[in-house]
């Protein structure tokens, strides 16, 4: 795998687009099957990812795309009932909601060994496909790295009033909070929200934290690490006056957050979505999303990420079992400090 390739200016092409949909789509099934997939993660990344499995399989894709929480809820309403062979998620506590239902099938385990241990629940229902690291945005000309907290759990700290910004109605930022309820517990997860409550602007997504940043309207915002490199592949137009600060050691503020990929236990299909989701953890669909324009983390046993991320091995994340997050309480939580 060549630097040319994963170079971070190596955008998707429209002719990849094309063809990614093209195979999803394709009209010569060999044996006529189609999978109904229910997707929260990015369209682009998943279309990329699939490319070829039609034409490999004769297995034909049918998406339904919507965020994590509706399409969650959504299965878990329709529970038996429910159309979905198989369901793709952005951020995983979406995805334990519905195993935590019984809704999932357990995966073939040649499947699971496709990913590192840490990227897959013990529950071994579902898997990991594709990781983000959690950092801190910041702006060198409003603050210096050394002023920049030791700890995310700082940031609740009196002296950040008015100096972070947060999505609070994301699914993004909703997954950092419940690595911290695993990481810290009930009582400290609820004191470090209110401290943000009182602090964080709050925003309607990552793009316009990012945004807020670059312009100097706050310091420092929690997000994900490739809205930034993304922006960065795109001549810097949002965050070009913007860096980022990777907290390490174990800090919640280094979690990784796994897109996860699982069989519905009602699929009547059930060999062939396990091996759309066996497909999406092989080292060729790794492969292509590490050359993609995502810039998210591969996590296929043995397969490099983007030559422009740091390393996944080296960002020092903490060890949080992926089906352990806990999505109602955060709710339940969020709600309680007035962040929702």
């Amino acid at each position: 795998m060549t630097t040319a390739r994963r170079a971070i200016a190596g955008l998707l092409t429209s002719a990849g687009v094309a063809g990614a949909l093209a195979a999803c789509g394709s009209s010569e099934a060999a044996d006529g099957t189609t999978l109904t997939v229910y997707s929260a993660q990015h369209e682009s990344l998943v279309r990329t990812m699939v490319e070829g499995f039609t034409e490999e399989t004769g297995i034909e894709l049918e998406f339904r795309d919507a965020n994590d929480s509706e399409l969650a809820n959504q299965i878990v309403q329709e529970g038996d009932a429910s159309p979905a062979d198989v369901f793709l998620t952005e951020n995983s506590p979406s995805i334990d909601v519905v195993d935590k239902a019984g809704l999932l099938a357990p995966l073939d385990e040649a499947t699971l060994q496709q990913v590192g241990e840490q990227y897959r629940p013990a529950s071994g229902n579902w898997v990991g496909f594709a990781a983000r690291s959690t950092v801190l945005i910041y702006n060198p000309a409003e603050i210096t790295e050394a002023e920049l907290p030791a700890s995310m759990l700082d940031l609740a700290a009196p002296e950040w009033e008015g100096r972070v910004a947060i999505a609070a109605g994301g699914a993004d930022f909703q997954a950092i909070v419940s690595a911290v309820l695993a990481l810290q517990g009930e009582d400290a997860t609820r004191e470090w929200l209110t401290g943000l409550q009182r602090n964080a602007e709050v925003y309607a997504s990552n793009t316009a934290i990012m945004k807020a940043v670059d312009e100097g309207e706050v310091p420092v915002g929690i997000t994900y690490h490739y809205y930034w490199f993304r922006d960065q592949a795109q001549d810097g137009l949002i965050g070009d006056d913007a860096a980022l600060h990777w907290f390490g050691n174990s800090d919640p503020g280094a979690f990784l957050s796994v897109s996860g990929a699982g069989v519905l236990a009602s699929s009547d299909q059930p060999e062939e979505a396990q091996r759309l989701v066996r497909f999406l953890t092989d080292r060729e669909a790794q492969e292509r999303l590490a050359d993609s324009s995502a810039l998210e983390y591969a996590v296929g046993t043995g397969v490099a990420s983007a030559d422009a991320l740091p390393p996944l091995d080296g960002l020092g994340a903490p060890v949080v079992d992926p089906g352990s997050l806990d999505a109602p309480l955060v709710t339940e939580l969020m709600q309680d400090v007035g962040l929702l």
